[in-house]
């Protein structure tokens, strides 16, 4: 027990993600009343709230809600995770409903905690038997994220392991937390609420067809002919959900069924959504609780929670939660929809005073192990366990990082006669996602530099990948096509301008670097039939990578015009761009980062290169200069631009997910620096950008594969994603080559300094 202790005393900030009050919720009451035993519990420690909200602006937060979670806005499920990431918290509790998440069943809180690196536990409020395939791959991805799960029924235990295949090591039951109010005499209460000398029946929450009221309603003829001082006292407000279809007509309903049995006067409706210590006064001023629900499924119910807990007498449907919390007498069972076994339950415990205190009493000992600070003390075992467990990561700063041999394997696995594969799930090539031409004008890119490639078998797939490039030019339109269905239709008439950019950029440095003529040949005689298209191009990107091809070309052929014209006006157009969007602390050709941002610098310094124009260099380089320092962590490492960062006004990159064909650009671009200056500091920065792939990056974790020369498709908060396309090995494949190029120039100058694997 000391050592439990002294681990949470170690956790003093954790955030709490869930419904909140004022929203009016069952859920937003348990999240509520679980921050309040946590601080009252724990006064030490830090509870940053995060509450989704259905209706965003309707709602009055209190300061202790740190921020909240717009329901339908994905977005904002990614901007909670940074915020959780950024606010030191040491671990994350959920608290999962279906209901209450965007996406097909509630599948945006994933984006949120895909997104963390600590530990998360998820306490489940409803799991269900028979999902559907949506409710069935949320739960699954909650199972994955979650370090523990949190059940408040053994039945849901059993469930997860059934149905789910979940760990029960990672499973844990802690009931539904209840206050902690003395046990009273439910008459010292009764005249607060006018119910003086009368027998009260109550039933709370929102009101809902699947609460049963309607079974209880059709009960009390023969519970009044009995006992004709009693009164049914329904608590609670209509839930919003049904409000917002249909306002009150199912409380109308039950009024209505109420009067036409002759019990109207027997039965009251208190509409009102009730404050904690007010709701608690009602429930204590009872005589008897019912919960007559329908749902035998139903594994959670906080009402039925709360009702043992201040000792009431409970007459209850045998759904899961009530078989167990009232199990070996503490409370008394009736079938599902039975009003004759409601009303001969409930007389029998209205006409003995001495059998009904015993049942309170015995149920109020029960909830003695279910008070809210009990619910915070076990957490917080569980959080503290799960952290301690954690494990710690590995600076790797001071290893050695060989640069890697070239090694077709891995693009061999994943192409086939027709071209190269897009997407594999794990290493195995995926193949209802056909091809793409910008994968296959990488390989052909990749043949041409990998000098150590025996020449039958680049010949073959040089073969395949130019056999798929022509195969994909439409002269009808006179652009390229890109996406490739498994049986080699073509899923659309064009590709998008910077498939067909890259593509002329490929076409390029095949017609300047293949090994034999005939593909050189073949190369340029494309370039030629196609290049015009780059002229009616807008995209910056594609005019960049239309600008490395066109490069390309003038070294092989320095007179041909229309490369020299692609280079000189899109130049000038990347010039004046950058122009436009400069501003002090931005010195960049676009007011957002995007995708292969280390792609425009290179074009400029290529073309520099080529036009022998010292102002596209110099612009190059400081465009580098300041893209470099944006992909540099707090620690020195390479950090790609992450795919969050796309598309946001002026904003500083954000950290994730960063994928493998940033750092092949950055290392690219660092040799076109070196080629126009010989500065050491662009080796430096290539070698740092290429020690991404094998570990030294923000989570110390090598994405090559070293044994096959396969590379996994990005980094993540929380670790790799394990899945290896095609984009991602070619980047690497491609990296290895020009780094591996630019070593063997330095060291012809500098003597050795890196080894090769």
């Amino acid at each position: 027990m000391e050592k439990v202790a002294e681990l949470i005393s170690g956790i003093d900030h954790i955030a709490l993600v869930g419904n909140f009050l004022p929203r009016k919720c069952g859920l937003a009451t348990f999240t509520t009343d679980t921050f309040t035993a946590l601080k009252g519990r724990y006064r030490d420690l830090t509870v940053d709230v995060y509450a989704m909200d259905d209706h965003p602006g309707m709602y009055e937060y209190p300061p202790e809600v740190t921020m909240s979670i717009a329901e339908q806005d994905k977005s904002a499920y990614v901007a909670a995770a940074r915020a959780i990431e950024a606010s030191g918290a040491k671990a994350v509790w959920l608290q999962h409903e279906y209901g209450i998440f965007g996406g097909a069943a509630g599948e945006h809180i994933l984006a949120l905690l895909d997104r963390l690196t600590v530990p998360i536990i998820v306490t489940l409020h409803t799991i269900l038997e028979k999902p559907n395939t949506d409710q069935r791959r949320v739960m699954e991805g909650l199972l994955r994220c979650a370090s523990r799960v949190v059940v408040m029924a053994e039945r849901g235990r059993e469930i997860l392991e059934r149905v789910y295949g979940a760990s029960s090591r990672s499973i844990v039951m802690i009931p539904h937390g209840v206050p902690d109010r003395d046990f009273v005499d439910p008459d010292s209460l009764k005249a607060r609420f006018g119910w003086e000398g009368r027998k009260v029946v109550l039933t709370f929450g929102l009101l809902a067809p699947n609460k049963g009221i309607e079974t209880l309603i059709e009960a009390m003829p023969a519970i009044v002919e009995a006992n004709p001082n009693v009164l049914y006292a329904v608590l609670g407000a209509t839930h919003p959900n049904l409000v917002a279809r249909e306002g009150e007509k199912y409380r109308d309903r039950l009024k209505a069924l109420a009067d036409s049995l002759g019990v109207g006067a027997n039965v009251e409706f208190i509409d009102a959504f009730l404050e904690h210590d007010e709701l608690i006064d009602y429930l204590q001023a009872a005589d008897v609780y019912a919960t007559p629900y329908s749902n035998p499924a139903q594994i959670t119910s906080g009402t039925l929670s709360y009702a043992v807990g201040v000792g009431k007498a409970v007459v209850s449907t045998p759904y899961v939660h009530a078989t167990e919390i009232l199990a070996d007498g503490h409370g008394v069972l009736v079938d599902f929809g039975d009003s004759a076994a409601f009303a001969r339950e409930i007389n029998l415990l209205l006409g003995s005073d001495r059998n009904r205190t015993r049942l309170s009493e015995r149920a109020y000992a029960r909830g003695r192990t279910m008070i809210w600070p009990v619910l915070a003390e076990t957490a917080m075992r569980e959080i503290a366990t799960m952290v301690s467990a954690k494990p710690l990561r590995l600076a790797k700063s001071g290893a050695a990082f060989p640069i890697l041999r070239p090694d077709f394997a891995a693009v061999e696995r994943m192409s086939d006669s027709t071209g190269m594969l897009q997407h594999s799930i794990y290493s195995v090539p995926d193949r209802r996602h056909g091809y793409c031409i910008d994968d296959n004008v990488r390989a052909l890119m990749l043949l041409t530099r990998m000098h150590e490639l025996d020449e039958v078998t680049r010949d073959k797939w040089m073969t395949i990948y130019q056999s798929f490039i022509q195969y994909a030019w439409n002269p009808d339109v006179r652009r390229f096509r890109n996406f490739m269905n498994f049986d080699r239709s073509w899923c659309e008439e064009f590709g998008s301008e910077d498939s067909n950019g890259r593509t002329l950029w490929a076409l390029g440095v095949t017609a300047r670097d293949a090994r034999q003529s005939k593909h050189r040949d073949w190369a340029m005689a494309m370039f030629d039939m196609t290049a015009s298209l780059a002229l009616e191009l807008g995209s910056p990107r594609a005019h960049a990578f239309c600008m490395l091809g066109a490069a390309a070309v003038l070294d092989a052929h320095p007179g041909h015009a229309l490369a020299r014209q692609i280079l000189a006006r899109f130049s000038d157009e990347l010039l004046a761009l950058l122009a436009k969007a400069r501003r002090p602390e931005w010195q960049w050709f676009e007011i957002v980062l995007a995708y292969d941002n280390a792609r425009l610098p290179e074009a400029m310094i290529r073309a520099g290169l080529s036009l022998q124009r010292d102002d596209l260099v110099a612009c190059g380089l400081e465009t580098l200069d300041w893209i470099v320092d944006r992909q540099t962590s707090p620690e020195g490492r390479f950090r790609a631009v992450g795919t969050e960062s796309f598309g946001r006004v002026y904003q500083e990159p954000l950290p994730f997910d960063q994928q493998p064909l940033e750092a092949q650009a950055t290392v690219d671009a660092c040799v076109a620096a070196y080629d126009a200056t010989s500065d050491q500091r662009w080796f430096d920065e290539a070698n740092r950008a290429y020690r991404w792939y094998l570990g030294q990056n923000d989570l110390d974790l090598p994405l090559a594969t070293m044994a096959d020369g396969g590379c996994f498709d990005g980094l993540m908060p929380a670790g790799l994603n394990r899945n290896q396309g095609a984009e991602s090995i070619l980047a690497l494949q491609l990296a290895s080559c020009a780094i591996s190029g630019l070593s063997k120039r330095v060291e012809s100058v500098a003597g050795p300094s890196s080894a090769v694997a």
